[in-house]
């Protein structure tokens, strides 16, 4: 497991963030509804040859949930005051859904640049949202009032939904548990709620190929978004290409992490 043991405020609220290795650095940015977590079979890897930042999103994982906003049009503001508290420039950047989400906003609406750039199956291409993530918006208290057995049901579904080879019990409660207090219940599905089209809108408009390398990682089998919206994506600032993980859905990290890894090492042997 990843070891979270700094803290830093932001808005009033606690960020917990942790760091790896030493070279030049490299920033993972996690999704939803998940934490830092996903990166623990890959940070070691990449701290091989890098000071590896990683931390959990605001409202997620060991990082304060607030009922406050927590989304992503305070996540990219979140992840530049981060870059400023670690005094580092263009770092390389690893995200994954929401946080690719939040490291594109960053840079096509904050101006922040990279030296390079990975992204795993991002939340990056408009429409977005399941079936299920638009009904629970609807009806956010309802579900915030579920009973807990009903909870643990809906989340561990859900979460197992990401994946294309089923997890171990033992993995789907490093994700699940962050949920299961009363406070992450809440949280859980007040995420959920907060998630608007208009987040993605805003800097899909203004997409075009940046001055840094891309990558674009897509699981084939991803349930969550599809392969057509990575190539779509793809086309439009990474030149078309997109490094497909055959057998590995949403969750990249759990089904094909040695893709990941391989794409960051390619990325550092072509600088």
């Amino acid at each position: 497991m990843l070891d979270l043991a700094n803290r830093f405020v932001f808005d009033g609220h606690r960020i917990a963030w942790g760091t790896l290795g030493e070279g030049p650095p490299l920033v993972l940015v996690h999704g939803t509804p998940f934490s830092s977590q996903v990166w623990r079979r890959i940070a070691p890897w990449l701290a091989r040859r890098h000071r590896v930042f990683f931390y959990d999103l605001l409202g997620y994982g060991q990082s304060d949930m607030p009922d406050a906003d927590v989304s992503l049009g305070r996540q990219n503001v979140l992840f530049g005051a981060l870059l400023a508290e670690w005094n580092i420039s263009r770092p390389r950047v690893l995200a994954h859904d929401y946080g690719g989400a939040t490291v594109l906003r960053a840079h096509f609406l904050d101006g922040i640049a990279y030296s390079d750039l990975t992204l795993v199956n991002p939340v990056a291409i408009a429409p977005q949202g399941s079936p299920f993530v638009r009904h629970v918006a609807q009806h956010e208290a309802a579900f915030a009032g579920l009973p807990a057995y009903a909870h643990h049901a809906l989340v561990s579904a859900y979460i197992g939904n990401a994946v294309a080879q089923s997890l171990s019990d033992d993995v789907l409660s490093i994700y699940r548990s962050p949920w299961l207090t009363p406070a992450g219940q809440a949280a859980f599905y007040r995420q959920i709620a907060q998630m608007r089209q208009h987040y993605i809108e805003e800097a899909e408009a203004r997409y075009a190929p940046p001055d840094f390398p891309v990558r674009i990682v897509w699981g084939e089998d991803d349930a969550w978004i599809s392969l057509e919206q990575g190539q779509a994506l793809a086309d439009r600032i990474a030149g078309g290409k997109l490094i497909r993980a055959p057998r590995a859905g949403h969750l990249v990290q759990e089904d094909a992490p040695e893709a990941i890894v391989a794409a960051v090492l390619d990325g550092h042997l072509q600088d």
